[in-house]
């Protein structure tokens, strides 16, 4: 089996309402969808992250220009020799951000084929499911123009609690104390029986961040997100040391590269990678592996389309708990509820959530099958 083409598709559509949280307004969403095709009429599918401020044309113009001539007329069995090329080749101008994206989606579709080639799962040709099924939490929580806060996002948190959502993130980094307004707020309303996270995207340093994870202690966060910038590895040391909630972030971390230092200094309690931006399957399983040797744990971040959504339950149910037990702490899915048109569409709504869980897909490959339809509907490349 050869490579015969590989398609780059930057889709993007505006949002009827946009909303904003701690980086600036998201008025687009977007993706960056990689379609291998081989000579033997298999096609995989793949995504690299768009992060929400991040133009889909970046990445598709590293596929294009650099890793499809790399491609072309090579095994997608070579899955591993072709990631190290790749990553090789964009060494010199691109170790992290839209390069690392653009290799995570061509390892996603190159391990889409083999998958559908051999009429397997991917969890099943990474070393076996762990796990049938996985705990999804909502992302969401945006604001927007008109919205009257925090009373719009309690509403919000009930509707994730009556669609059978046991736990939720909220979306944090507008001020110390409107942070912790949110959070009290939240908390006071649902009862204890909900797990809480709380995302800052970054937005803070660590003498500002000491004061949310002082302030909010009481109220039982199941962890706190990317609270500091992502080079501030110092910082996420510090705030570590002295925060009795669980300190996660990873989500710009690239590769087993960028994550070494992370895990060698255990400035996190909980790493991130995201499946779509942190490296692929191939990747990501040796990330996982360092993490493991570590004894910390992974849950990854997953905010892409469905695809995306699809090939990262075919990870988490590969990776093991951190340790063994009889009762350990599982990974969880997180499954974003912002407005996004590509999270169903695209994969004709091939993800569901039943009784509080989501179902591991046995269907070749990524587990779904892609509509080609959306992808042309919303190409802007």
């Amino acid at each position: 089996m050869k490579i015969i083409d590989v398609k780059p598709h930057a889709i993007s559509v505006p949002l009827d309402t946009p909303f904003y949280f701690s980086q600036g307004w998201v008025h687009n969403r977007s993706a960056m969808i990689i379609e291998v095709i081989t000579d033997e009429g298999i096609t995989g599918y793949g995504e690299a992250l768009c992060h929400g401020l991040q133009s889909p044309h970046i990445a598709a113009s590293i596929v294009e220009h650099t890793f499809k001539p790399l491609l072309l007329g090579r095994s997608p069995f070579d899955v591993e020799v072709l990631w190290e090329e790749m990553y090789n080749t964009t060494r010199p101008f691109g170790q992290a951000g839209a390069a690392v994206n653009a290799i995570s989606g061509v390892d996603i579709a190159l391990w889409d084929v083999i998958g559908k080639s051999l009429n397997k799962p991917i969890h099943q040709l990474i070393g076996g499911a762990f796990r049938k099924e996985v705990t999804p939490y909502a992302t969401g929580f945006y604001r927007v123009a008109e919205g009257h806060y925090p009373n719009d996002s309690v509403d919000e948190a009930f509707r994730y609690i009556e669609a059978g959502f046991t736990a939720f993130k909220l979306k944090i980094g507008f001020g110390v104390d409107e942070d912790v307004k949110l959070i009290r707020s939240i908390r006071e309303a649902v009862g204890d029986n909900v797990r809480i996270m709380a995302d800052a995207n970054g937005a803070y340093n660590a003498s500002t961040a000491r004061r949310i994870i002082k302030e909010t202690e009481e109220f039982n966060l199941f962890f706190l997100e990317e609270l500091l910038a992502p080079e501030d590895i110092g910082g996420y040391q510090e705030i570590k040391t002295m925060s009795k909630t669980p300190i996660a972030a990873g989500e710009q971390i690239f590769g087993k590269m960028g994550y070494r230092p992370w895990l060698e200094s255990r400035a996190l309690d909980i790493i991130q990678p995201d499946l779509c931006s942190s490296g692929g399957i191939t990747e990501c399983k040796k990330i996982a592996a360092m993490a493991q040797a570590s004894h910390i744990n992974m849950i990854p971040h997953v905010w892409g389309s469905g695809i995306g959504i699809a090939a990262s339950l075919q990870f988490i149910a590969s990776l093991p708990s951190s340790p063994l037990s009889l009762n350990p702490e599982q990974p969880m899915l997180e499954f974003d509820q912002s407005s996004h048109p590509f999270r169903k569409d695209l994969i004709f709504d091939g993800i569901q959530m039943e009784n509080g869980k989501v179902q591991i897909s046995t269907k070749p490959g990524i587990g779904v099958d892609v509509n080609p339809d959306v992808i042309y509907q919303y190409k802007v490349n």
